[in-house]
């Protein structure tokens, strides 16, 4: 049970303390620095005051020398720990689903000779950036559950990197259909794949850029720019994938049936709609109120059920992205036997 006499509180709260700094210089994920700083100001109003006690903080029966388990983190998260075995399930799962079906998918674009999308070039992009996230796995869940070699650190933090800003080529993606839906005539004169390739090398400058600062500096050094990424890019995300279903829907208004191309693009706009939401909503709601949460939740529970959440997205757009391929491979690496043409009109 937890004392209320300022000494035993000044001690187990400065040890969370130290726990919390040595974590958020490991720089495992963003957004932790924030939490870190509402703490110490909590502790020194306790300090002050001696009228909580600190109950929720509470470390039980951890020795100074006794080493922290690895797999959960911290001592204090010992009391739930779910989160991670979440958190390390979609790592495997990522790497099981999400690396092939991202290495299939940068083959199929790779091979098209005919049917090419003006979005392709984002999507293969996007797909290099999430295979190669997938594939370092392995070496993160090692490095995590057994070696916490701090060399290993630095490719680890780089690839949490990279990931972190993958949303920018999503609202590439979004954007170049957005503009294809709602302003016909600008997409039909703008069709050269010059302006797509620019704008894949600025967006490939800032997530190496902001790739290795992470790398060198630690996720401290990139939080705000990754809570301004996020932000934004579910901001346009949404704004972009609303407006095309406000379009398709408006293009049937007073007739008895959508189009079937109209209405599969529909489908198709609802399905992401609902995957960029459902991604990328738990950061944008829930990140913005850590100073609220107690250390145990934030730390042990909400930070990284967030990113593990995002990290899905690995294996998700992949997926989404092969089940709209026509033609299913059944010879060879996803080559059709048979081809249908169609006649369609935007």
């Amino acid at each position: 049970m937890a004392s209320s006499s300022p000494p035993y509180v000044t001690f187990s709260q400065s040890r969370l303390v130290l726990h919390a700094k040595k974590f958020c210089n490991k720089g495992r994920r963003p957004g932790l620095q924030d939490t870190v700083n509402s703490f110490e100001n909590l502790f020194s109003h306790h300090v002050q005051h001696h009228s909580e006690p600190a109950t929720n903080l509470h470390v039980n029966s951890t020795s100074p020398t006794q080493r922290t388990p690895l797999w959960y983190q911290l001592p204090e998260c010992a009391i739930a720990p779910w989160a991670f075995i979440f958190y390390f399930g979609v790592k495997v799962l990522n790497l099981a689903v999400g690396a092939p079906c991202n290495i299939l998918v940068i083959w199929q674009i790779a091979t098209r000779k005919s049917d090419a999308s003006t979005s392709d070039i984002f999507i293969i992009n996007l797909a290099v950036l999430d295979a190669y996230f997938c594939l370092m796995t392995p070496i993160d869940m090692v490095n995590r559950l057994l070696l916490d070699n701090s060399r290993i650190w630095y490719f680890q933090r780089f690839a949490y990197g990279i990931k972190d800003v993958a949303p920018l080529f999503l609202v590439c993606i979004c954007l170049d259909r957005y503009v294809a839906v709602v302003h016909p005539v600008l997409f039909a004169s703008n069709r050269d794949n010059k302006i797509r390739i620019c704008i894949c090398a600025v967006a490939w400058g800032l997530i190496l850029a902001y790739g290795f600062t992470k790398c060198i500096l630690g996720a401290v050094s990139v939080n705000e720019f990754f809570s301004g990424v996020i932000l934004f890019a579910f901001t346009v995300m949404v704004f972009c994938n609303i407006s095309v279903i406000w379009v398709l829907r408006r293009s049937v208004a007073g007739k008895e049936e959508m189009h079937p191309v109209k209405k599969k693009a529909f489908r198709m706009v609802l399905i992401i709609l609902a995957i960029i939401v459902s991604n990328y909503l738990p950061p944008v709601a829930l990140m913005p109120f850590m100073p609220y949460y107690t250390f145990v939740v934030f730390h042990c529970q909400i930070s990284i059920s967030v990113f593990a959440i995002m990290d899905l997205s690995c294996s998700i757009e992949p997926l989404l992205y092969i089940t709209k391929i026509e033609c299913v491979d059944r010879g060879c690496c996803g080559r059709c036997f048979s081809k249908k043409k169609h006649d369609v009109k935007v």
